[in-house]
């Protein structure tokens, strides 16, 4: 199994960043504050008004480590990124996979598997923890909530349209979220869970929801990439220009386990509290600078994490599935698999 290499993120404005030999070198201010070797990169992200010296930025291209530009506030700008990899032939299935409605609806049904399972198992979780506690009312909507899911993930197995697949995905998403707020234990007000909302996002849970989707998705297209799948071209997710619908189609069976429960973690440690979160005049909220860092190094150690892969039968870095499931998918595309497995968190 290849080894999980690092995601350096680069959050500091006017930071300049080169290459001294086999080390990418960060300058603030004309001050040297951080030396990585690269050959431990897989990707750079750079947050806001981040410079990229040339050579390091076609040393990354040849070295096929992806350099990605976002805003302060997390929203993807630009990805920078050599000659892409793969078979052409992998590209024309996948091509024609998306455009066969059987086709198309075996992989979403699979996809959609993985993720509602991955949210059952988040508020089972859950429901488990307040099986002693003194609030009935939650545990008895969580258990509602837990079987109302197996119940959608039956109906996923039994539908053969895609559309179909779509509405059961949006009753699954109304279920989980519906009792979100039983999984916050914080009682402060700013972080009464009141919904999911985004662009922008209206409060400080939301906000760090939206901000790891984007890490995820910035990963998952990563993955895609390296093994020749063209990150664009979706099943779940329709196809519209400068949207990577397939990276987003992954993610799905990961934002229960590695972003949701991590920013449920960041809250109910108090490791996040108002003071990281501005709030602007149309009813944004967004983080601040140091809660940004926090929140990218939470990340970075949860991918170190490893858990029980089940197709694989072995023991991984967390951070290695989004790669995993990348070549899974690839290989049921080539014919080498009957179907795509998804990831299911046990």
């Amino acid at each position: 199994m290849r080894p999980l290499l690092n995601t350096l993120y680069v959050t500091t404005e006017g930071a300049w960043l080169r290459k001294d030999g086999a080390n990418l070198v960060v300058e603030v201010e004309g001050q040297e504050r951080a030396r990585v070797p690269m050959h431990m990169l897989a990707s750079l992200v750079c947050f806001g008004r981040v410079l990229v010296s040339p050579p390091l930025l076609g040393y990354c291209c040849e070295e096929g480590i992806a350099v990605c530009y976002l805003t302060t506030n997390g929203h993807f700008l630009a990805r920078v990124e050599g000659p892409v990899s793969g078979n052409v032939l992998l590209r024309r299935e996948q091509y024609r996979r998306s455009d066969d409605a059987t086709g198309c609806a075996t992989i979403v049904r699979h996809l959609l598997v993985g993720k509602v399972h991955n949210q059952r198992a988040v508020i089972s979780r859950a429901w488990r923890d307040q099986g002693g506690s003194s609030n009935p009312g939650a545990s008895q909507a969580l258990d509602q909530a837990r079987k109302r899911l197996r119940h959608i993930m039956d109906r996923l197995l039994d539908s053969q349209e895609t559309d179909v697949l779509r509405g059961l995905e949006g009753e699954a998403a109304q279920t989980y979220f519906g009792v979100f707020n039983h999984l916050v234990r914080v009682t402060d007000a700013a972080f009464q869970w009141r919904g999911r909302n985004r662009r922008p996002p209206l409060d400080p849970i939301n906000a760090v929801l939206s901000f790891l989707y984007t890490l995820l998705t910035h990963d998952c297209r990563a993955a895609l990439e390296t093994v020749g799948l063209d990150p664009a071209v979706g099943y779940l997710h329709r196809d519209r220009p400068g949207r990577p619908s397939l990276a987003l189609d992954l993610a799905e069976e990961f934002r229960p386990v590695l972003a949701d429960r991590l920013a449920l973690s960041l809250f109910n440690r108090k490791q996040l509290t108002d003071h990281h979160f501005n709030s602007l005049d149309n009813g944004a909220v967004l983080l601040k600078e140091d809660a940004r860092k926090l929140v990218l190094t939470a990340y970075q150690e949860r991918k170190r994490e490893e858990l029980h892969h089940v197709f694989l039968d072995e023991k991984l870095a967390i951070g290695l599935f989004p790669s995993i499931q990348a070549q899974l998918l690839a290989r049921h595309l080539r014919g080498d698999l009957d179907a795509y497995p998804p990831f299911l968190w046990k």
